[in-house]
């Protein structure tokens, strides 16, 4: 779309990037984005819903959520147009991904980009080498995706029942045998059973540091054996004899709160607080992670390489990066999901916004939630799915 020539003038005053992206908000008005994202969480889904609203009213930008039960369905449906040809006027503009999903699209080509250096808000971020929101899952991610909130892996049990927990993975065998029945985890197809096990595999591999490079079969073979060894003396114990597993994190809490399971777990610091606050936990509920910390990491919005309205994509996932939007997703009464953004960048009224934020008895700070520990590579979690489904399922 070409900008009317008192605005095409205007931007030969304006600096070659302030030029560049007021071309983008050009371009993008009128569009609508289909943003491919997880629809299992109701307040997820409701903040993307708000997210929608506010970029229509400041950008002429909508954004219509396509929920996906797994982002593999939004990559394969790249996948199959690309093989079709259709490399423009794809049906995908933007997808919630992380790991396997984004080094599967890098690797193939299937993504737009490089773009986060050319979003404004970039400016909040730390996107040094080696920072977390420059690598997903050990891959380096080369401008092709934007961060957008924080997670990390966290326990949760009603403290009014239970006095204990495990200080460490390899304690959760002893309390299991302790508690027999009152211990499970989602099934390692859902990508919160996989963090289980990684959050074991990490403490347990005899060199953690292998996990961070591509799996081969005499690493995996040496890396897992403690984790098998762990894995089947803890089973027994689980509920129902670790002879079924619940679908998601999502069903596992319900469990919690209907007393079938005296622990949950989910990948959101505030969930815990979040359902105590909605009736779905009981007001005593509690956050706990293992000693020597938790899986922790960025998820990500990526456009993929025949997105029909790229420009618009750009203009939510710049937005979705503002400090004011950043401050409203961390608001427990809305999301509660940690900021992505760097504290030490931010200006006096995005300082503000985030010490105004409600505060919980079940929510934690940061620094409670102790070290974060990195992902393994994401090959490490299809070998390691596969590999659990191949000795505990029939």
């Amino acid at each position: 779309m070409k900008l009317p020539l008192v605005a095409a003038l205007g931007l030969m005053f304006a600096t070659p990037a302030l030029a560049d992206w007021a071309q983008t908000l050009a371009e993008a008005k009128g569009q609508t984005v289909y943003f491919n994202a997880w629809g299992g969480d109701a307040r997820t889904n409701g903040f993307i819903a708000w997210v929608s609203t506010q970029t229509e009213a400041q950008y002429g930008v909508k954004v219509e959520q396509v929920k996906l039960t797994d982002t593999a369905e939004a990559v394969t449906r790249v996948i199959s147009e690309k093989a079709a040809g259709q490399d423009t006027g794809g049906s995908v503009d933007l997808i919630w991904i992380n790991g396997p999903n984004f080094l599967a699209m890098k690797d193939q080509g299937l993504l737009h980009g490089p773009f986060i250096a050319g979003l404004p808000n970039a400016q909040y971020l730390d996107l040094g080498a080696g920072s977390a929101a420059s690598v997903d899952f050990t891959v380096p991610v080369a401008g092709m995706e934007s961060p957008w909130r924080l997670a990390k892996f966290v326990f949760s049990y009603d403290s009014a029942k239970v006095a204990d927990v495990p200080a460490d993975m390899a304690g959760f065998v002893a309390w299991a045998a302790a508690h027999k029945g009152r211990m499970t985890h989602p099934d390692p197809s859902n990508f919160m059973g996989a963090t289980f096990l990684k959050q074991a595999l990490i403490e347990l591999a005899p060199d953690a540091s292998v996990l961070q490079q591509p799996v081969t079969e005499a690493a995996f073979a040496a890396a897992t054996a403690p984790l098998w060894a762990w894995y089947d003396a803890l089973r027994p114990n689980l509920w129902q004899g670790g002879a079924t597993f619940p679908a998601s994190g999502e069903v596992q809490s319900q469990m919690l709160n209907d007393g079938e399971v005296d622990i949950a777990m989910s990948f959101d610091p505030a969930s815990t607080a979040a359902a105590i606050a909605e009736g779905t936990l009981p007001a005593t509920a509690r956050v706990f992670v293992p000693k020597a910390g938790s899986i922790g990491n960025i998820s990500f919005v990526a456009i993929p390489y025949n997105a029909a309205h790229a420009a618009a994509a750009e203009v939510v996932a710049n937005f979705l990066l503002e400090p004011a939007t950043q401050a409203h997703m961390q608001d427990i009464t809305v999301l509660g999901s940690f900021s992505v953004l760097d504290p030490v960048r931010l200006d006096a009224a995005g300082t503000a916004a985030f010490a105004a934020l409600p505060k919980a008895d079940a929510l934690p700070a940061l620094a409670d939630l102790g070290p974060v520990l990195l992902e393994p590579h994401a090959s490490w979690m299809t070998r390691l799915v596969e590999e659990w489904a191949k000795r505990y399922t029939k």
